[in-house]
């Protein structure tokens, strides 16, 4: 692949797989069905991963396409299928031009799989269909963990809204470091800020440490 883009590498999958876990213990927490938190053509559109390949990744198989230029074709062709008009028609080769940036001939090539993609060719590309930043090129396994980091994050902004009305407001005038704790930081910012830990080793510590603190505030017996 030429115009800046670095030749395709195997991805482990072990991330997805651990989002995966995550994902599904949240929900079942949660009592959603797995389901419709897994359901394969929203996750193919989330992520520009073709659904048979969802599939197969979900069921912790090797797959996806290795030929960036294919990829980007492929999320391309998703993108104007799915990232339609306010009438339900699709956006022109002339409408993604002007709205890339480009020429109607630069668009035509770059769709039709005549012209290698630029970077900036990517990035103006997806800014027009408002998608976040390597949606065209990522590898399949990484755009799919991607898609369900999004969707853990949006659980834990709903399970932390759930928990929140469960605790009582006057606790925080108790001196209990629990509900303190709760009342500085909350249950969404807290899991949120655990959700952009680096990796599940340092999730760990936040538990070991919130265990910690749930044992100490423990009342007397």
């Amino acid at each position: 692949m030429t115009d800046g883009f670095p030749a395709p590498v195997a991805v482990a999958n072990a991330p997805l797989a651990a989002t995966v876990t995550r994902v599904a213990e949240l929900a079942g927490k949660m009592g959603r069905d797995l389901n419709k938190v897994f359901d394969l053509r929203r996750l193919s559109e989330a992520s520009g991963v073709p659904a048979d390949v969802v599939r197969t990744l979900l069921d912790g198989r090797p797959a996806g396409e290795p030929c960036l230029q294919t990829r980007f074709l492929q999320r391309l062709d998703l993108l104007r299928r799915t990232r339609l008009k306010a009438n339900g028609r699709r956006y022109t080769q002339q409408e993604i031009a002007d709205g890339a940036g480009m020429s109607r001939q630069q668009a035509g090539a770059l769709i039709n799989g005549d012209r290698r993609p630029t970077m900036e060719h990517c990035d103006a590309i997806q800014r027009f269909f408002g998608v976040h930043a390597g949606f065209l090129t990522a590898h399949d396994a990484d755009a799919l963990t991607d898609a369900l980091q999004r969707t853990e994050q949006q659980l834990l902004q709903d399970y932390a809204g759930r928990t929140r009305e469960t605790v009582p407001a006057p606790a925080a005038s108790t001196g209990d470091p629990l509900a303190r704790l709760l009342q500085n930081h909350g249950v969404r910012g807290i899991a949120w800020r655990a959700a952009q830990l680096p990796s599940d080793k340092h999730r760990d510590k936040v538990t070991e440490w919130l265990d910690m603190l749930l044992e100490s505030v423990k009342p007397n017996e």
